[in-house]
């Protein structure tokens, strides 16, 4: 029988508990008290009124009240009007979880290296596990999109928040300002630089996109585009998943700009959103081999030292006090040594 991803992460977290100690905390680092990840909705519209948002989700039916400050983004600020049953939505619940505080309609994101560009579409390449897609960049959008990323040509990065379409991802925005380098070009920290216990950088989010699977890739054979990642799965695609073994990395995988240790599919990272003030133990779900071709800041509520540090699912990404549609926050990362399970 095949041996599957979350029993392979168990049995690695559990020799390296064996190796490095049960402490719950790094060594040297005494534990945090930040808040908690707040509860995400993930699902899909069933009915919408001024005072309730009816949604079918994996758990089943939920029921949100809908508050006076509720806000609602759809490319843009909207109305009740992009609620439309069948939509796609994630929704931030108020502080007293009583009610949807946000709501992100059909959002996604596409991240990866230009292909081609014709004369509103930008076809990108997303990495091995998301293969391609095409961008439609309205008129309204391009011009914005142009402020950050002014090289819209084959070979340089591009990252854009969008809203799913008929016609494919349509960007509204850019997700980060463009690199001045082509991936290839990245300054990568020497072999030898040394990996401090606790690392600062930005946090960014994945998913929500349609693709082309390449043969092989896992996708192939799946009957046409899929969405890449289940929006409510709580998760992070790291950017220095081994590449030897079974570990799951990417072997063509930059090194990035940031030296971080080498981990596998299924180890437990500590992220905290310094913007929010909320911290989460969040799985590696995938090789996140894009996020280290970016050597870029956020500046969500100060500016961040260069390099993605990892790429959250929309559900992890909202519960950690980020908003979708500003794209990134602030965070800290560092290694979980989680407690063997009993027996």
């Amino acid at each position: 029988m095949p041996i599957t991803t979350h029993r392979h992460g168990t049995g690695r977290r559990r020799y390296r508990e064996v190796v490095l100690g049960a402490s719950a905390h790094p060594r040297g680092e005494p534990p945090a008290v930040p808040r908690r990840p707040s509860n995400v909705v993930a699902g899909v519209v069933l009915d919408a009124s001024p005072h309730l948002l009816v949604l079918s989700t994996a758990d089943g039916e939920v029921r949100l009240p809908m508050l006076p400050g509720t806000t609602i983004w759809h490319g843009e600020r909207g109305g009740l009007a992009a609620l439309r049953p069948g939509r796609e939505v994630i929704v931030r619940p108020s502080a007293d979880g009583l009610g949807a505080a946000r709501v992100w309609v059909d959002i996604g994101r596409v991240t990866g290296t230009i292909q081609a560009c014709g004369r509103n579409t930008v076809e990108v390449d997303m990495g091995p596990h998301r293969g391609r897609t095409h961008v439609v960049i309205p008129p309204h959008a391009l011009g914005h999109v142009l402020v950050r990323h002014p090289r819209l040509e084959p070979g340089y990065l591009i990252d854009v928040i969008c809203v799913r379409s008929a016609d494919g991802p349509m960007a509204f925005r850019p997700g980060t300002s463009q690199p001045g380098h082509r991936p290839a070009d990245l300054a990568s920290p020497e072999p030898g630089a040394a990996v401090p216990e606790t690392m600062h950088g930005t946090a960014t989010w994945f998913g929500g996109a349609t693709y082309e699977p390449r043969p092989g890739s896992g996708g192939a054979g799946m009957g046409g585009e899929r969405p890449f990642t289940l929006a409510g799965e709580a998760g992070v695609a790291y950017p220095a998943v081994d590449p030897e073994g079974e570990a799951g990395g990417c072997s063509d995988a930059p090194s990035g700009c940031v030296a971080l240790p080498y981990l596998s599919i299924g180890s437990d990272l500590v992220l905290h959103n310094s913007c929010a003030d909320r911290s989460s133990a969040l799985p590696v779900i995938e090789c996140g081999c894009m996020a280290a071709r970016f050597c870029d800041r956020c500046v969500t509520c100060d500016t961040s030292p260069r390099g993605r540090l990892g790429e959250l699912t929309p559900a992890a990404f909202v519960a950690l006090g980020g908003d979708l549609d500003k794209g990134c926050f602030n965070t800290v990362l560092r290694n979980s040594v989680p407690r063997a399970a009993e027996g």
